[in-house]
């Protein structure tokens, strides 16, 4: 096992999610969280245009998006919008030397910049009837269904903090991408403003 591996601890370690688990209102919580499992987070500079994305798409199966916050998905890969030249590409994390290696190969002719943000960040899961009313406690973007939807992206300052929100399903349910020192306010923040709701933690 690499040493990186065995010395990975998560950002929500202290908090002991696995206790909690199971302890609030599994039936009829209104909101869920979770604490998602390490991901590959490779930050992608350059482009847009045909031969940078004809070589992103031929790594990872997934053409950038190029329409303003949205993504694009296929199968465990997933392309994230968050600029007019950038975009996270998110993959199952012991996928991440392969393919950064490969996405550094393919684009090496073009001017552009790979780079390995896994460990910068921790991962949330908001789902729930009540998940859009937790969230629109600490943002004011519009989460409104006609404005933000299934695959939806956005950058924004959430309870304090900086957070790339992800909206996976139209359940609905959500990633919160957070810079893991605030990581554990950002839970302890989301558990008390979904109180009101019933909170069932899984892991």
């Amino acid at each position: 096992m690499p040493a990186s591996e065995y010395l990975r601890q998560s950002a929500l370690a202290a908090l002991g999610l696995a206790a909690k688990a199971g302890a609030g209102p599994a039936r009829g919580a209104g909101v869920i969280l979770r604490e998602c499992a390490p991901r590959a987070q490779l930050c992608l500079r350059g482009g847009p245009g045909a031969d940078f994305e004809k070589a992103v798409e031929g790594v990872l199966g997934v053409r950038p998006p190029l329409e303003s916050g949205m993504s694009a998905r296929n199968g465990d890969r997933t392309l994230l919008w968050l600029g007019p030249d950038e975009w996270l590409a998110v993959l199952p994390d012991e996928r991440s030397e392969e393919v950064l290696s490969r996405l550094r190969d393919a684009l090496a002719p073009l001017h552009v910049a790979v780079v390995d943000v896994s460990h910068s960040r921790a991962v949330v899961e908001l789902s729930g009837a009540h998940a859009r009313s937790v969230l629109q406690k600490g943002c004011h973007l519009d989460l409104h269904p006609s404005r933000f939807r299934a695959g939806s992206v956005a950058q924004s300052k959430f309870a304090r903090c900086h957070v790339l929100l992800h909206q996976t399903d139209d359940a609905p349910a959500y990633d919160l991408y957070i810079q893991r020192s605030f990581a554990r306010y950002l839970w302890s923040w989301l558990e008390d403003a979904a109180a009101e709701f019933g909170v069932t933690v899984e892991v």
